[in-house]
């Protein structure tokens, strides 16, 4: 005799929760494969999107090389230093190799096809990962896959704008003597783990927040562990930023800090009241 358990209710508008329980490894696996073959199609068509886009993308991206060639020249120029090469403020690429043009399209398509197809591909791994939820928790779908990306975005951004300090910090190791020439697989490979660090980075109260709503962590052991989360936060930047430059790893440290204390006030004020 086959026993099973359920949740009780926990409020008047809380609908039949689905049984994971009910469907088979056959179920579950073709479940996944479809969910994958929709995330996989609109990678693609993203990736499609993002080649037709990458020439002004690139040249957004090489924008802090530039601002710091463009700094390099002037500050040689106000020392007395500077001569024709020096002064010289263009900010291309060195290409060493004859396939690299390529594979950084190739690259660069690929990850603005991640970036656009983010929504389908978190929908999805949302209603994979949450068949189990009641209907009055299945309504934070949307702000789940919008919050995501937004957030991501937003930490990419960040990286972004903080990168020309961290070239700065970089290269100020060599000296004045040195002058900065980057292929694009270097200096691109910089850029884009450190945007990726950076969105991960600010997805932190995403991941929180879905932990307290599948009850797995509760608002009262994040406050608990504030201080040590603090530490860990530092820690864990001050190891997965290069540079280690006190302005990207405040710029990093700091609001994931603020996401801890808002994911604490969700679980508090949110959560607690359902």
């Amino acid at each position: 005799m086959a026993i099973g358990f359920k949740r009780a209710p926990r409020g008047a508008d809380a609908g039949p929760p689905r049984d994971p329980a009910g469907m088979t490894l056959m179920e579950h696996l073709t479940e996944l494969r479809s969910r994958v073959i929709k995330a996989v199609v609109a990678v693609v068509i993203g990736g499609a999107l993002g080649f037709s886009l990458y020439s002004p993308v690139l040249d957004r991206l090489v924008e802090p090389y530039c601002d710091q060639k463009a700094e390099q020249a002037e500050r040689r120029q106000e020392e007395g230093v500077a001569d024709d090469e020096s002064l010289d403020t263009g900010c291309q690429l060195v290409v060493t190799d004859p396939l690299e043009s390529f594979s950084i399209r190739l690259k660069i398509s690929a990850y603005l096809g991640l970036l656009f197809a983010s929504p389908v591909v978190l929908w999805q791994l949302w209603r994979f990962i949450t068949p189990g939820l009641y209907d009055n928790e299945k309504r934070y779908a949307i702000p789940f896959v919008l919050s995501s990306v937004a957030l991501f975005v937003a930490g990419a951004y960040l990286a972004l704008w903080t990168f020309p300090k961290t070239l700065e910090f970089l290269a100020a190791f060599g000296g004045d003597n040195l002058t900065t020439l980057y292929t694009p697989s270097k200096y691109l490979g910089l850029l884009i783990f450190m945007m990726l660090a950076f969105g991960l980075g600010f997805e932190f109260p995403i991941v929180l927040t879905f932990l307290q709503l599948a009850h797995v962590l509760h608002w009262r052991q994040l406050a608990k562990f504030r201080r040590y989360a603090l530490v860990l936060v530092f820690i864990v930047n001050a190891v997965i930023t290069p540079s280690g430059d006190p302005v990207t790893l405040l710029s990093l440290s700091i609001p994931m800090v603020l996401f801890y204390e808002i994911s604490i006030l969700i679980g508090r004020f949110v959560f607690k009241r359902e």
